[in-house]
């Protein structure tokens, strides 16, 4: 892991990066018993190109995700607290602690379990956020696979003492990620400021970027007060965006800072599977329920860890 302090923050961005809209992000039903905050994929911000949903997940004891398909998109998921184990039908299988991130490339098809692993009383909560990302038309059929990234993997810097940054893809203050996690161009950055605290973040020219908010309260371009659970959607004006935590706030702002390139293509979304036409759409169906162009494997298969899950549940809901 590099990590790197620096004396004080660089310089304010002007103009920086107007604020297009600030989502709050409102709780829902996802997966099974489980409860998330979703700000994209919702009626109030469909998508933002190349994103297309972004939860933040709270799982609780008999909640998870058993098997499940995707294709055409990939995910990148962020354990904030707790751990996460995930089974696929390729063979592939772990678990993510506090701080790992596990990217996901569906391509043309795969189907996955993602369990909380059991929690132990007094331990920490399950907790983290899921992206969804669209692939680029020529990936929409490429193999699945899946990356761990480690936490221990993960550059940090201290652009001062009230500031602490993780780079876990892209760049901020001179230190770049590791490289090759995800095939779509994206930047994920997460934020840790103490009061008094303030960063400017440069953005790739062209590309969609928002903020989302995880605690704490945050202001924005030195106007706009933003409290927690909301995602900032910026314009693509301007260069970067300047964010500090007022000396007066008695909480530190725990955020991150996300940033991907759209691609110019249609995008036809039912569900977890993402295409280019309805025709597509409707070709995935028929290609799930019954076993090929990439599905092949799911006949005759199911996970352990969604048996287990299912089996848990049903002896809690005997006791």
């Amino acid at each position: 892991m590099t990590s790197r302090n620096m004396s004080s923050p660089s310089q304010i961005f002007t103009p920086p990066r107007s604020i297009a809209k600030v989502i709050p992000a409102v709780e829902t039903s996802e997966g099974d018993g489980a409860r998330v905050r979703r700000s994209i994929g919702t009626p109030q911000l469909r998508r933002l190109p190349p994103f297309l949903m972004l939860d933040h997940f709270f799982l609780k004891d008999g909640a998870g995700f058993p098997d499940h398909p995707h294709r055409g998109q990939e995910t990148i998921t962020y354990q904030l607290s707790g751990a996460t184990n995930h089974e696929d039908f390729t063979g592939s299988a772990g678990t993510i602690q506090a701080g790992d991130l596990q990217f996901m490339t569906a391509g043309r098809g795969i189907v996955h379990a993602e369990i909380p692993a059991p929690h132990v009383p007094g331990g920490p909560d399950n907790i983290g956020l899921q992206l969804w990302v669209d692939l680029p038309a020529r990936l929409k059929n490429c193999e699945p696979r899946y990356r761990d990234l480690r936490g221990s993997e993960v550059p940090i810097v201290h652009p001062s003492d009230k500031v602490e940054i993780k780079v876990i893809s892209g760049q901020s203050y001179g230190i770049d990620s590791v490289k090759d996690l995800a095939y779509t161009p994206v930047w994920l950055l997460h934020f840790k400021i103490q009061p008094g605290g303030e960063v400017s973040q440069p953005l790739p020219k062209n590309w969609n970027s928002f903020i989302y908010t995880m605690s704490g309260n945050i202001t924005v371009n030195g106007s706009k007060r933003v409290e927690k659970f909301n995602n900032v959607v910026l314009g693509q004006d301007g260069n970067g965006v300047n964010i500090a935590v007022d000396p007066s706030e008695t909480e530190d702002a725990d955020f991150v800072i996300l940033a991907g390139e759209p691609a110019d293509q249609p995008v036809v979304q039912y569900g977890p599977f993402v295409q280019l036409t309805e025709r597509d759409i409707y070709k995935t169906f028929e290609d799930y329920q019954e076993h090929k162009n990439g599905f092949e494997r799911l006949k005759g298969w199911e996970s352990k860890i969604g048996k287990e899950f299912h089996l848990r549940r049903r002896h809690s809901f005997r006791v």
